[in-house]
């Protein structure tokens, strides 16, 4: 087994930082190409659920922050490193994109495997070094060279590339399980579309959301009161959607205690209620598979007998942008429990209803069951990361041969 050596990452990486494209110049056509920034970097994919688009130009810098598959992409910006979305790595299905700034793009030397590169850099270690350090004012965010000044222990390239591989079959198998999931829910999608959009009918009765479905809202306990909190019940605030990677909420960040529920007006929501956040912003679903409080900051949609909440995520998600423009308030946009109520509502008939649940138990319960799995494996991977990253665990590999 070969020593490990302490190095800094700059001596092993080519780091590049974006260009500085202009936000007023943005296109929102797909013929343009993807701007990859700092809010379109999850914990170790990419997410475009908001995409700003880049109309290129002949300026030749421009094709210097093209990215390419593997590269290692970590968000700058203090508000994206304490979301927890710290470093995404760049697949095919995100190409073409090029760089904003405040954005940093790491692509190892050939001392280091860039398989291994993905892992230093999201590792516990590096977390709490970019988490201690801190530029600027107005935006306070981290640096290239605070980068490549990050200190860890490299062990020899063959040895790099046998702890990669182990902790890549790990991602592999969570990679798949995502991709399984989004199938799953774009069929979903697709039959929620065609039969109560495409050929809805005109004599389906209306009605508004309020006239059908139990909507609740929530409240945060004073923080200022210690008793409230730290207990046994799960509480949520949007924050838990914004990082959320399944649309199943299995855990919350927070809890409360007995005391501090008794100062949420909703109490205690049951296991399959629908959530949706209702401001900064509007539009971050969830169905929970635990019983669960909410904050102020949700719209609560309890199971109904014959509108299952797959069927109201499935609603809500079509029906989006009429729920955003039904929002309202000038410092952010909100929806509040009184709005969300009056908006139409057309009811399908019950047989073509039970139809589609039928479908749709199969299909979301595989998306459960997925996400349950995706959750083992994670864990799995973050408690193998750190002890193979320190050399507390070793793996076997071959020395490569020189020619």
């Amino acid at each position: 087994m070969s020593e490990w050596v302490a190095v800094k990452l700059g001596d092993h990486v080519n780091l590049l930082t974006g260009f500085p494209f202009k936000s007023k110049e943005y296109t929102d056509s797909d013929e343009d190409i993807k701007l990859l920034r700092g809010d379109n970097v999850a914990q170790g994919y990419l997410r475009w659920e908001n995409v700003k688009r880049w109309k290129l130009t002949s300026d030749p810098r421009e094709q210097n922050y093209f990215l390419k598959v593997n590269d290692v992409i970590l968000a700058m910006d203090r508000p994206w490193i304490e979301a927890g979305l710290k470093y995404s790595i760049v697949s095919n299905q995100d190409l073409p994109c090029l760089l904003v700034q405040r954005v940093a793009c790491l692509r190892a030397k050939e001392t280091l495997d860039q398989q291994f590169l993905r892992y230093v850099v999201g590792s516990k270690n590096f977390t709490e070094y970019v988490c201690s350090i801190e530029t600027g004012t107005a935006v306070p965010h981290i640096s290239g060279q605070q980068i490549k000044d990050y200190e860890f222990a490299l062990p020899s390239l063959p040895e790099q590339k046998a702890i990669a591989s182990v902790l890549s079959s790990l991602d592999d198998k969570i990679d798949l399980l995502h991709r399984q999931n989004k199938t799953l829910e774009a069929m979903a999608e697709t039959l929620f579309r065609q039969w109560f959009i495409e050929e809805a009918k005109e004599d389906w009765e209306e009605k508004t959301i309020g006239d059908i479905f139990t909507i609740k809202g929530g409240g945060t306990p004073s923080t200022k009161e210690p008793s409230y909190w730290d207990g046994s019940i799960a509480w949520t605030s949007p924050r838990d959607l914004s990082t959320a990677k399944s649309l199943y909420m299995f855990s919350t960040e927070r809890t409360i205690t007995e005391l501090g529920l008794t100062k949420v007006s909703s109490g205690l929501l049951p296991v399959g209620t629908l959530l949706m956040s209702s401001r900064a912003p509007i539009g971050y679903l969830a169905l929970t598979d635990i019983e669960v409080a909410v904050n102020q900051g949700y719209i609560a949609i309890l199971k109904h007998d014959l509108y299952s909440n797959e069927f109201m995520y499935l609603w809500c998600k079509a029906n989006m942008e009429l729920i955003k423009n039904s929002g309202n308030g000038s410092v952010f946009q909100e929806i509040s429990k009184a709005s969300f109520r009056e908006l139409p509502f057309v009811c399908p008939p019950e047989s073509l209803l039970k139809r589609f649940n039928g479908y749709c138990i199969n299909w979301f319960s595989k998306i459960k069951l997925n996400a349950k799995q995706i959750q083992t494996l994670e864990n799995l991977r973050d408690t193998l990361l750190p002890k193979l990253m320190s050399g507390e665990v070793r793996v076997q590999y071959q020395t490569e041969e020189v020619a």
